[in-house]
This record gives structure tokens, sequence and C-alpha cells, in this order.
């Protein structure tokens, strides 16, 4: 099993290319089952998750190509099995985001109960209420959810919280529904935005998405689209809190500044400079130790649960106290336990992480809990004094395209070493 090799101590400087979304190009590629024609989906990023999601499409049959301009072209006419196993599924949560367009195309699903990252409790079952209120017949079967319908009707779906994964998959199964679908309560994050803007070229009468009400009229079919993925704001925001902390100038390009107000908001708190154009953001630390920021993880626009293990390592080594509230998962301080091992002084008490900054942080060999906390030990091994080992690194390549060569065109002195 790979492993990344870091030592630390330099300064990062230069420019990269921000990376798609994987937290949109899965609901979208999940979304491309709605299509009665083939769709193209463009700036798709290489990752595991994506992979996977490959693997489970084309184990339905549907026909999964790279096209000679280097997008991914999907053409769901083939398929024949409407079932979403556990062998793909435990391996990645996003596998449910299925379970909508194949109820609502084919009037049938099986997907079983989805795993994923251990970060705490994930339950689908505001996904199955809302499909139920659609007039979805749904059992539970050998640790797989199986679901029917004649047709799926609109009806006005109150979300008990806030979900991502519900709205989205509740979002694509009423773009085919009969009648007009309202979702209260719905995620504002952009790649929920990012999605209902692909079904919407697809030819979905949506409006409201970006906010908390959703509404949605069925329409008989959707035709495929060429559509290109957003960029993926947390791993822009990963890189820049990597050139704030170590006290260096990274600018990312391809990117959306107005997707990251809270994380730059934290990063000029921090001491940092933050500069933006269009498509562009650029972070200046000036070479000098960062300074520590509290802060409260919240849904969309609030601060994002994906950045709290990246600040927890940029408090680290800051000047100063931050504590870090987390409102979202009850498990996503694993990364915790493995910083103190580089010297990190951190105390946890609830779901709040006190961090008294150090002057340094030595390296160790850690081991990576889930894929944030894998990106806060590379962010942590960067600043450390020696040879730091990040095991488990799998977890770090479900979320992050060529995260060693990124790294490195940076300065980092970063490369992958097998196991």
């Amino acid at each position: 099993m790979d492993k990344l090799s870091i030592t630390g101590g330099v300064r990062l400087a230069g420019d990269i290319r921000a990376s798609g979304a994987k937290n949109a190009a899965l609901p979208i590629l999940a979304g491309t089952l709605l299509a009665s024609t083939p769709v193209r989906v463009s700036n798709v990023p290489h990752l595991r998750d994506v992979t996977t999601t490959f693997e489970l499409l084309g184990k339905m049959g549907v026909r999964v190509t790279m096209d000679e301009r280097m997008g991914i072209e999907v053409d769901p006419r083939p398929i024949h099995d409407l079932c979403a196993p556990y062998e793909l599924v435990k391996t990645m949560r996003a596998s449910i985001l299925v379970l909508g367009p194949l109820l609502s195309r084919y009037g049938e699903a099986r997907v079983s109960l989805p795993g994923g990252c251990a970060i705490g409790a994930r339950p689908v079952d505001i996904h199955v209420a809302g499909l139920r209120q659609m007039g979805a017949e749904i059992d539970v079967e050998k640790g797989d959810i199986v679901a029917r319908c004649k047709r799926l009707r609109g009806a006005t779906v109150v979300m008990e919280t806030v979900t991502v994964t519900g709205t989205e998959n509740l979002l694509m199964a009423a773009t085919l529904a009969n009648g007009r679908t309202v979702l209260k309560n719905a995620a504002r994050e952009p790649e929920v935005l990012d999605l209902a803007n692909f079904l919407i070229a697809m030819g979905a009468r949506i409006e409201g998405a970006g906010t908390d009400t959703i509404v949605i009229d069925g329409v008989a079919q959707l035709e495929g689209v060429d559509y290109a993925v957003l960029p993926d704001r947390i791993e822009t925001g990963t890189y820049l809190v990597a050139g704030a902390m170590t006290g260096g100038r990274v600018r990312v390009r391809e990117a959306r500044p107005t997707d990251l107000e809270a994380v730059l908001e934290k990063l000029e708190a921090s001491g940092a400079q933050v500069t933006t154009g269009e498509d562009w953001v650029e972070v200046d630390g000036g070479g000098r130790r960062p300074r520590a920021v509290s802060l409260t993880t919240a849904p969309h626009p609030g601060f994002p649960t994906d950045m709290q293990a990246q600040f927890t390592a940029l408090n680290a080594i800051a000047e100063g106290t931050g504590v870090i509230e987390e409102t979202i998962f009850e498990n996503r301080f694993m990364h915790v336990l493995e910083l103190q091992r580089m010297g990190a002084d951190i105390r946890i008490d609830g779901n709040k992480a006190t961090v008294h900054g150090k002057a340094f942080l030595t390296a160790a060999p850690v081991m990576a809990t889930d894929l944030r906390a894998s990106a806060s030990l590379v962010l942590a091994g960067l600043v450390a004094r020696g040879d730091t080992l990040v095991d488990r690194i799998y977890h770090v390549d479900r979320g992050y395209e060529q995260i060693e060569e990124k790294l490195a065109h940076l300065g980092a002195r970063i490369s992958r070493v097998p196991g």
C-alpha cells in the first residue's frame, strides 16, 4: 500500500490548477442515468471515487468511455441491471445517489446501504422518507434498499435536517416525477447548484437551487448534454491553507473564489493576504507564522466541515489559541490523535477542539483515517521538522487528484513511496 513521504520546511510558491469537484462530479454522473441519450461530462477529476462510480455504472450495463477531448461520455441506454451491490457501495457512500435516478427513470432500484468514511452517522432515512412521500414503496432486504413505483409523483418534502446527498437524490428523482415537487430545508452547497444546472441543461424544470427551497416540475424525459463540472472548492481551499501554513505564496487557477468566502475570511484572519480574480485565488503568507483562528462548521454558506481538519492543522503551528467547533459530524476529530503524534497541543471536549499553537511540529509516521483527515496530515508534514510518512493514503486519493504532483510543483519535497 502506497504512502506519502514528506520532508517539511519548504515555503511553497507557485500556481496550480483546480481540479473538477468530486462532490459535484459524483451526483452528476449518477444523474446521467436520467437521460434518454448519451451525456458528455468534462472536467471530471481522476479520483478513486470517480473510478468506483464508473465501475458501478458499468456493472449496470451503462457504457462509459473517455472521448478524444478527454471528456467522459456516458450512454445509459444499454442499462440492464438496476442494482448497486455492496462490494462497490461499501467503499463509497455517494453510491446512494443512484437510488433516485434509477427509481424515477426505471421504476425500480436495489441499492445496498452505503459505506464510506468513518466520520460519523450519515443515515439515509431522509432519502427514503422523501421518496416514500413521492409514492415509492421501499423495503430493506438483506442490507439493500429495495424501491419500486409506477411513476413518482410530486410532493412537498420538508427534510428534517440539511443533507447534501439527500437533497441531490430527491432533486434527481423529482425531475421525471408527475407534477410539482417542493424540497424544503434543502442544502445550498455549490455542488447542489451545479447538479441542478446540469439537470436544467438536460431539460429539467428547476427553480430555487442554491436556496433552501427548491421547486421541481417533472418532465416526461431528459436529453443528453455536454456539461463541465465546477472547480473543487475544497481542494482549492486545502492548497491555500498549505500556502498560509508554510508562509508561502500559492495561486490556484481555474477556481471559483465566490464558493470559498467563509474559508477566505478565515485565511485573512490568520494573517495571510488573500487576492482574488474572476477565476483564480491567491494566498500570500508573507513568510510569517499564521495566527490561530476560531471557527464553527455549518452548512453552506457557513464554514464547510470539509475544511475543518485543514484549519486544525493550521492552528497547530499558529500563534495563539483557536477553538474549532464541529457541528456537522460527531466523529470528525480523528485526525487530532495523529497530529498529537507530531507534537500538536490539542484538547477535545465533546464537539470542540482547542488548539494551542506551537512553534513547530516534529515529523512522525501517521495514519489517515478519512479523506479530509488525510489532507490535514499532509499539511502538517509540510511544516514539520524531519520526514513524515503518511500511511493509508487511499483516503486522500478519494478526493485529491495527483496531490503529490501538485504540491511538488509548488516546491514541496513530497513523493509517493511503496508501503
